[in-house]
């Protein structure tokens, strides 16, 4: 009984351990650093090729496929977001004193004009630093169709890792 938990154990750590298996780590560590918290999967990414360099293209699969199912839960948590304020403002404005909706400044005004006109194709630059993540968020919020804004989501998540992938490696040869 003690062998088999042994031997679980240690397949349980053979599996997380990199660089042997370390695709499941760089797709987690995408799909965390996609959602609002401040962590950067590029550093993974780099150092899991550097040690593996035939798996260049998996590791940058596997960390577009993370972060981009980062991107999609802070997408859904926008919309979830929109879709709580309104079931407020409804249960509000059925009270005696109506509530006033939150009043939006001329940069937000222009901002949401801006990302309707462009709709998902705004999505592309869900990568950048900063504002990528909390653009997500905001195409939830504006509800963009789903499956168009992912697929720009991906886009735009792919070509950075290969170009900051890239770019780590022509300034950092090994050798």
């Amino acid at each position: 009984m003690q062998e088999t938990l042994y031997a679980a154990i240690d397949a349980v750590l053979a599996l997380l351990a990199l660089p042997s298996v370390g695709l499941s780590a760089i797709f987690l560590v995408g799909t965390v650093a996609a959602t609002l918290l401040p962590l950067g999967s590029e550093p993974i990414v780099f150092a899991y090729v550097r040690a593996q360099p035939d798996m260049l293209w998996a590791a940058i699969a596997a960390a577009t496929a993370g972060n981009t199912l980062g991107g999609v839960i802070t997408y859904a948590m926008g919309r979830g977001a929109r879709t709580g304020y309104e079931r407020w403002q409804e249960k509000s404005s059925s009270a005696e004193s109506p509530v006033a909706a939150p009043a939006q400044d001329r940069w937000h005004r222009h901002a949401e004009r801006v990302l309707q006109r462009w709709g998902p194709p705004a999505m592309l630059l869900a990568w950048l630093p900063v504002v990528g993540d909390p653009l997500c968020a905001v195409a939830g919020w504006l509800r963009f169709r789903f499956w168009p804004s992912l697929v720009f989501m991906a886009i735009g998540k792919g070509l950075r890792y290969i170009a900051i992938t890239g770019g780590l490696l022509w300034l950092f040869p090994a050798g």
